[in-house]
């Protein structure tokens, strides 16, 4: 495998990052193609991807809010998103099965992370599932509370990160 490399997300990006998103989420949690199209064509500042062996092989997608609602779904779709806001919330944090357990996720977090602070932002917000909360505690997110979203037909859990 060749050094993975990380870039912003452009156009040519979609159906790749689509095909990983719809691979590595349950049913409706899955963002749509349009909603991802969405997301690298207002922020592809905060869209970040992992790319290796010519392809990309995972990514983490957010928007920014002066006010962070992780029940809105509209937000998903960055109605209301404004880049200057200092609050970030990743919509996406998702891998190719077939490069999970080899450290990826943990690599782009942290160059995520890294990014949104060279940026001046204040915090990072983002919902997982129960399993997920001790390994986002382990980069450094705190735990907020259940979330109000039922996203996908899914309990969910806030997080934050203060930058």
């Amino acid at each position: 495998m060749s050094t993975p490399m990380f870039r912003q997300a452009t156009a040519t990006d979609v159906d790749r990052c689509y095909q990983i998103e719809t691979s590595a989420y349950e049913g409706d949690e899955a963002a749509t193609r349009e909603k991802i199209a969405t997301r690298i064509a207002q922020y592809p500042e905060g869209f970040l991807v992992l790319e290796a062996d010519g392809q990309v092989i995972g990514f983490i997608n957010s928007g920014c809010a002066d006010q962070v609602v992780m029940s809105d779904e509209a937000f998903k779709e960055l109605v209301g998103h404004d880049p200057l806001a200092p609050n970030v919330v990743i919509m996406s944090v998702v891998l190719d099965p077939a490069y999970q357990g080899l450290g990826h996720a943990s690599r782009l977090m942290a160059r995520f992370v890294e990014q949104m602070r060279e940026r001046g932002k204040a915090t990072i917000h983002l919902m997982c599932k129960e399993r997920h909360v001790g390994l986002y505690e382990k980069m450094g997110y705190a735990y907020v509370r259940p979330s109000a979203s039922d996203h996908g037909g899914m309990a969910w859990h806030e997080m934050i990160m203060v930058l």
